[in-house]
């Protein structure tokens, strides 16, 4: 197995829960910033295509998919939910997910965003979803989310 092609392709590839992977999957360094400001941040760079929420995480993130979905559940790295919920899902797009932020509520170092992502699945259809975040931040990078999304428009792009 080439694992230079396989890594090229999982770049290249987008989460059906609406994140777009970094190129190299690579951790932004934390920053400073406030956690809104950082999410604020990572959405307007997901948007044009230079980065996404995903180099916020820390590599113990704990992120729950909510509901009863092909990839509902608890995953207890970055590397298992990039590699068990991510992929599975980013491998049945054809377009990277645009994301569009309609909100951001922030207290302390909890931000929860709801948002609204769109991309062309492989067979040509329109995947469309709407989501709400809840992040937790510590030190600087997103240590919990619990992820709520259509459970039913996903089902539909896995099957």
């Amino acid at each position: 197995m080439n694992t230079t092609n396989t890594a090229g392709r999982l770049a290249a590839l987008v989460l059906g829960l609406g994140m777009l992977m970094p190129p190299a999957l690579s951790a932004a360094a934390p920053t400073a910033e406030d956690p809104a400001t950082q999410v604020r941040a990572a959405f307007d760079a997901w948007r044009v295509g230079t980065g996404t929420v995903f180099d916020l995480l820390a590599d113990d993130v704990v992120w729950t998919v909510a509901g009863d979905s092909p990839v509902s559940g608890v995953y207890r790295t970055r590397e298992a939910f990039l590699r068990d919920a991510v992929a599975p899902i980013t491998a049945r797009l054809a377009t990277p997910i645009v994301p569009e932020l309609h909100q951001l509520i922030a207290h302390d170092d909890h931000v929860v965003a709801i948002w609204e992502g769109r991309a062309t699945a492989l067979d040509g259809r329109v995947y469309r979803n709407h989501y709400a975040w809840h992040m937790r931040f510590e030190g600087g990078r997103i240590v919990e989310v619990v992820a709520f999304l259509d459970t039913w428009a996903l089902a539909r792009l896995m099957e």
